[in-house]
């Protein structure tokens, strides 16, 4: 059962990798993230994903990324760190996905999320819109 955890310094080469093969993600300075709520997955050959997020209000979680390895995708590694940031919090969690990026918006669909809007030229480096999804839990 791979263990989720806080991310620690040691880990922001492995996450900077995770990101960098992963264009369609955030491309923040993975430094930056302990600025927030920062989740990582370890599997057998090191980090398998990362989420990043934060807490909004009370009742309110903003997803600002999540990643997974390129080769443990479709393993259940993005769901088990969704779960791991919803798991005890009872409320809306919102996030942003590009309008492109078809597999994360099925795979949050499949988690419950709903399509709450679409901002124009929200993402740049090509601009995109984005797709604005909300995820209730009871």
């Amino acid at each position: 059962m791979p263990e989720i955890r806080r991310a620690i310094a040691a880990d922001l080469p492995e996450i900077a990798a995770i990101q960098a093969a992963s264009p369609e993600a955030a491309q923040w300075n993975v430094a930056d993230y302990f600025n927030y709520e920062f989740l990582v997955t370890s599997a057998e050959n090191g980090i398998a994903g990362f989420v990043v997020f934060r807490r909004i209000a009370g009742d309110e979680i903003e997803i600002l990324n999540l990643a997974v390895k390129p080769e443990m995708r479709r393993k259940r590694v993005a769901e088990s760190l969704f779960r791991a940031v919803v798991s005890g919090f009872f409320g809306a969690v919102f996030l942003e996905v590009r309008e492109s990026n078809a597999a994360a918006i099925s795979f949050y669909k499949s988690m419950n999320f709903q399509v709450l809007s679409r901002r124009e030229n929200y993402y740049y480096s090509p601009s995109e819109a984005a797709i604005v999804l909300k995820f209730h839990s009871c």
